[in-house]
């Protein structure tokens, strides 16, 4: 009877531990076309997963922050978030700001968030950083094991509960040719 009830409490703290470290981590992500990154982050918002931003988020990848939950998301001192106004490609292939998309881009983002872009002189073709003490005083730090911290590592390879957005970063002009 030992053995039997044993071996029910590994299987259910086996179990337990599967959920309780689902993450998604953000790091390098130039962002890309805003409906696409709605469609991403309301099936994230419904997974309940917790969002690490330990990197890059630009663009439309910004749209996380009012997506998905606030105390669902953590920043590490890495994260760095990049925004600028919504653009399309105008009639001789040069962008052309959307202030239609822009708006709607802008209301998606928490009070505090747009009053930092606010006092910034609000979305512009412009790139401009959130990321250090001000963003660390907007949204809660992440405290990483090492496996989720370090996602080169073989242990976290195997950890199919823990989903990485790892792109290669691209140079400041191109962030800012970025579609969104």
């Amino acid at each position: 009877m030992k053995f039997v009830t044993g071996l029910l409490a590994a299987v259910l703290l086996v179990a337990a531990m599967g959920t309780s470290h689902a993450v998604v981590r953000i790091a390098e992500d130039r962002g890309g076309r805003i409906g696409t990154y709605v469609d991403k982050y309301q099936g994230l918002r419904s997974s309940g997963e917790t969002v690490i931003i330990d990197g890059l988020c630009a663009s439309a990848c910004t749209i996380v922050l009012g997506a998905v939950p606030h105390d669902k998301i953590c920043v590490t001192s890495h994260a760095n978030l990049g925004f600028h106004a919504a653009w399309d490609f105008g009639a001789n292939g040069r962008a052309v700001t959307n202030p239609e998309a822009t708006q709607m881009l802008y209301s998606m983002y928490p009070s505090p968030v747009r009053r930092w872009i606010a006092q910034r002189g609000g979305l512009t073709p412009h790139m401009i950083f959130l990321r250090g003490k001000q963003l660390m005083g907007m949204y809660k730090p992440c405290y990483l094991d090492a496996q989720a911290s370090s996602p080169r590592t073989p242990s976290a390879r195997r950890d199919r509960d823990t989903r990485q957005n790892d792109v290669i970063a691209p140079t400041p002009a191109a962030l800012a040719r970025q579609p969104d």
